[in-house]
C-alpha cells in the first residue's frame, strides 16, 4: 500500500454550524468534495499523527463509501488507531459515549440529522472533540479555514475495502482499526442510569409502546434496549431497519413526518406510549394516547421527575435550555432551587456547562433532550427516562403531563416552520426586523402590545465565549413571548422558524387545542415580520 499526496484546490462550501458541514450527498459525493473537508479537518486539529478516532454514521447513501475513504486517509495522515461502528452505523449519541469510554481524542460522525436522504438527499460530516461534545467554534473556525486554504490531501490509494460487518481488528498501513458493537456499548451505559426492572415489571402489566425508528440509525439501538433488555413485544420497533434512503421518508421525528406513528397513537386501538426518534438518533417526540408531547414540555417533565431514575435520584445541578425552547423548564428549575441556563441553540453550547457540572439535564425545542451522561442530545435516552418515570409513577403519559400542568401552569407553544424560502428574502425579513428593535416597544398587533424586543446574545458563563444574533424575541405586555430566527440545517433556501408561547398559570383556563390558545399571538408576529406578505406563505409548512 502506498500513500499519495494529492494536489487539490479549495472548493466553495459554507461555514460548519453546530452541525458541522451539510450539503447534497451528490455534492458531498463528487471528488474531491469529502477529501478536501476531511483534510481540513485532520488540519484544523493539530493533524492526525498518533491519535485516536472514533467514526461511524446513521447508514444514508454514501454512509459506507465515505468511512472507507476517511479510514484510508487517516492512516495516511498518522493516525494511530480508529474505531467503528459495526456494519458503518453509529447513532450521534452512542459515538458521543464511545469517545467518552474509549478515551478517544474526537470522533467524525456521518450524518445530516433529521434531512433526508439518497442519491438527491443530504449528507453531513460532523467533528466531536474528546469531551464527546461538538466541537467548539474555535475548532470549527480553524477548520474552515483550512478548507479555504488547502493545497493538498493524503490518502492510501490502493488499500482495500474493510469489512466493517465483522466485528474485531484489522489494519491500514500503521494504523489499527476496531469495527466494535456500539449498540452493546451504548446499551450497558444506559442500564446504568435507569431501573430496568421497573420498566420490565410496566411491560409485564399490559403497558405497550410503539416506537418509530424511521428506518434510521436507531432501530437496532431500540430493538436492543425495548425488545430484547426490557421485554416489549416483538414489532414494538416499527421501521427498524436502518436504509440508506429512510425508506424514502424523512426522519424528522415530528407529527408531520411520522405520520404512521401518530395515526395509530391517535386511534382508539392506541399503545400506551409512542415515540420516535431522527435520523442519526439525537432527537425524540414523544406521544401519549391521543396527546403529542411538545419537546418543550417533555423537557419540563423529565426534568421535574428525574429523581425518579437511579442515575439521577440524587437531584439535578442545574437545567439549561435553548433560548427558542419555552420557558416551562424554568419554572421547574425555580421549584427545585437549581439555576437554569438560557443559551443559544447548538448543543454545543450546553458542553462547557456540562463540563463544569453547572447542568445535569438539557434541552431544545427542536426535539433534542439529554444529560450529562454524554454530551449530544439523546433521542432513545429521553424514551428510557419517560418510561422509568411512567414506571414509577404508574400513570399515562397524559395523566403526567396533566400533573405538571396542574402544578406548574402550562405554556402553550408551537413551532412554526416555513421551509425553503428564498435566501435572501428570509435574511431581508431578518434584517428589516432586527433595524425595527428599537421602535417595536408600544407596538399593538390582534390585540397585543410589544412591551420589548431584542435581538439574543449569549456569554458563556464558563469561558466567557460570547455570540451575537442568535435570534429575535419579542416579548408582550400579556406575558407571551415571540422568537424569530433562520435555522441553518437545511441545504436548500432558508428555514424561517417562528416560535410562539403563552404561559397560563390557571389550571381551569387551559384549552386543549394549542394552536387556538397561541391564534392571537401568530397573528401579530405575521403581521409585525411580515411574514406571509413577504414569503407569501398563508401557513407554514411544518406545526410542531
Amino acid at each position: 500500500m502506498q500513500i499519495k499526496t494529492i494536489t487539490t484546490q479549495p472548493i466553495a462550501n459554507q461555514k460548519p454550524g453546530t452541525s458541522g458541514l451539510r450539503a447534497q450527498t451528490k455534492t458531498f459525493s463528487a471528488t474531491p468534495y469529502l477529501e478536501n473537508y476531511v483534510q481540513s479537518v485532520f488540519n484544523g486539529i493539530g493533524g492526525m499523527t498518533g491519535k485516536t478516532l472514533v467514526l461511524g454514521g446513521d447508514g444514508r447513501f454514501y454512509n459506507d463509501t465515505a468511512i472507507q475513504i476517511i479510514l484510508r486517509m487517516a492512516a495516511a495522515n498518522g493516525a494511530a488507531q480508529v474505531w467503528v461502528g459495526q456494519d458503518g452505523l453509529l447513532s450521534t449519541p452512542a459515538a458521543s459515549a464511545a469517545i467518552r469510554k474509549l478515551g478517544a481524542d474526537g470522533g467524525i460522525i456521518l450524518s445530516a440529522s433529521h434531512n433526508p436522504g439518497g442519491p438527491d438527499g443530504d449528507f453531513g460530516l460532523k467533528y466531536n472533540i474528546g469531551a464527546g461534545g461538538p466541537a467548539p467554534e474555535s475548532i470549527t473556525d480553524a477548520i474552515y479555514e483550512k478548507s479555504t486554504t488547502i493545497k493538498s490531501y493524503k490518502i492510501f490509494t490502493d488499500a482495500p475495502d474493510l469489512d466493517l460487518s465483522a466485528l474485531g481488528d484489522h489494519a491500514i498501513g500503521d494504523m489499527s482499526v476496531t469495527v466494535f458493537d456500539s449498540v452493546t456499548l451504548y446499551a450497558d451505559l444506559m442500564h446504568t442510569l435507569f431501573d430496568f426492572d421497573a420498566i420490565r415489571s410496566l411491560f409485564a402489566s399490559g403497558f405497550t409502546v410503539m416506537f418509530d425508528a424511521m428506518h434510521a440509525v436507531t432501530g437496532p439501538y431500540a430493538k436492543q434496549l425495548l425488545e430484547a433488555d426490557l421485554g416489549a413485544p416483538k414489532g414494538s420497533v416499527i421501521n427498524g431497519t436502518p436504509l440508506p434512503d429512510f425508506g424514502g421518508g424523512h426522519p424528522d421525528p415530528n407529527p408531520t413526518y411520522a405520520p404512521e406513528l401518530m395515526q395509530a397513537m391517535m386511534s382508539d386501538m392506541a399503545p400506551d406510549f409512542g415515540a420516535a426518534s431522527d435520523g442519526d438518533g439525537d432527537r425524540n417526540m414523544i406521544v401519549g394516547r391521543g396527546l403529542y408531547v411538545t419537546p418543550s414540555d417533555s423537557l419540563a417533565v423529565l426534568a421535574a421527575n428525574a429523581h425518579l431514575a437511579p442515575g439521577y435520584k440524587q437531584g439535578l445541578s442545574g437545567i439549561a435550555r435553548s433560548m427558542p425552547t419555552s420557558r416551562a423548564a424554568d419554572r421547574v428549575a425555580a421549584s427545585l432551587g437549581i439555576p437554569l441556563f438560557e443559551t443559544p441553540t447548538g448543543w454545543k453550547f450546553f458542553g462547557t456547562l456540562l463540563d463544569a457540572g453547572s447542568v445535569t439535564i438539557c434541552g431544545e425545542e427542536s426535539a433534542g433532550t439529554g444529560s450529562n451522561h454524554v454530551r449530544e442530545k439523546d433521542g432513545l435516552w429521553a424514551v428510557l427516562l419517560w418510561l422509568n418515570i411512567l414506571a414509577v409513577r404508574r400513570d399515562s403519559v397524559a395523566d403526567t403531563l396533566n400533573a405538571h400542568w396542574q402544578a406548574m401552569g402550562r405554556d402553550y407553544y408551537s413551532r412554526h416552520d416555513y421551509e425553503v424560502v428564498d435566501k435572501s428574502i428570509a435574511e431581508t425579513l431578518m434584517q428589516d426586523l432586527r433595524g425595527r428593535l428599537a421602535e417595536l416597544p408600544g407596538h399593538t398587533e390582534s390585540g397585543l402590545t410589544v412591551q420589548r424586543a431584542d435581538d439574543f446574545s449569549y456569554t458563556d458563563p464558563v469561558d466567557g465565549s460570547k455570540a451575537a444574533k442568535q435570534g429575535i424575541r419579542l416579548f408582550f405586555e400579556s406575558g407571551e413571548r415571540a422568537v424569530l430566527r433562520l435555522s441553518g440545517t437545511g441545504t436548500v433556501g432558508a428555514t424561517l422558524r417562528v416560535y410562539l408561547e403563552r404561559f397560563e398559570d390557571d389550571p381551569t383556563a387551559l384549552q386543549a387545542d394549542v394552536q387556538t390558545g397561541l391564534g392571537p399571538l401568530a397573528s401579530a408576529v405575521d403581521a409585525i415580520a411580515g411574514i406571509s406578505q413577504r414569503t407569501g406563505r398563508s401557513t407554514p409548512d411544518v406545526i410542531t
